[in-house]
């Protein structure tokens, strides 16, 4: 490799890395919105071990991600092989675990669905219309995706405030804009006129799968290109890395 070849290397895999301390940040920011934000679907998860561990872990891996986009970058500038060869392992674990992730997410989907209506299934039966974080970001998700329950609107059957009370309860949130003609009321329950809930018939599972297809090429693009750029980053740290044990051996002990 020649000394031009070498010095445009060492730039470019100074911006992939920098690129990738950049994407560590976002990992990072997302794992810690997952874990603060009460104001989406994943509030409902929160009181489940598993869901507070996989943001823990997404902080983590975003940490870790900006820490190796560091030292590649050091390891780039000023030509340190055996920070190169760290760095060059380092992703190649990385992107061994996330082929693993992703294989295990793709063949537990139907576990992981079945899970999810568990954990829904207990929030509604529990629902008493107090305004807790769960319950409000479940009604959030009825309000906004016009839907009812998990499945269907069935799933409130086995709320103990809907069967103990006298009326013809339902919730507010579940209420199609278009039948209205039930009583609003604070306490996030409603009162029907008739026998007949007016509410979205359609359950919530199937909005919040219509949103992951409909979004899903956002998510393979982000993947991919992390994927591309974690590619690279190897290619281009072990081309350096071999340049540098053939052509100088005495920057080596300077660092």
């Amino acid at each position: 490799m020649g000394k031009g070849c070498m010095t445009v290397t060492k730039y470019f895999l100074f911006l992939f890395n920098l690129i990738f301390f950049l994407c560590g940040a976002v990992i990072m920011g997302f794992g810690l919105w997952l874990l603060l934000d009460n104001q989406s679907f994943i509030v409902l998860l929160n009181n489940t071990s598993s869901v507070k561990l996989a943001c823990y872990i997404l902080i983590g891996v975003g940490t870790f991600s900006m820490l190796m986009g560091f030292l590649g970058c050091l390891g780039a500038i000023y030509e340190i092989r055996c920070l190169l060869g760290l760095y060059f392992t380092c992703l190649l674990l990385i992107l061994i675990a996330q082929i693993t992730a992703g294989a295990l997410i793709y063949f537990h989907k139907n576990k992981l669905n079945e899970e999810m209506s568990k954990i829904v299934t207990k929030v509604l039966d529990n629902y008493h219309g107090n305004s807790s974080t769960a319950e409000q970001a479940w009604d959030f998700i009825q309000r906004n995706m016009a839907c009812c329950g998990w499945s269907g609107h069935t799933d409130w059957t086995g709320n103990m405030v809907i069967t103990n009370s006298s009326q013809l309860l339902f919730p507010c949130s579940c209420q199609n804009i278009s039948l209205a003609t039930g009583n609003f009321s604070d306490t996030g329950f409603c009162e029907a006129q008739t026998p007949d809930w007016p509410i979205y018939d359609e359950g919530c599972a199937a909005s919040v799968e219509s949103w992951l297809l409909t979004n899903i090429g956002v998510v393979l693009g982000i993947c991919l290109g992390v994927a591309f750029v974690e590619l690279l980053g190897m290619i281009l740290s072990i081309c350096m890395c071999r340049n540098i044990h053939t052509e100088d051996y005495t920057k080596v002990p300077k660092y």
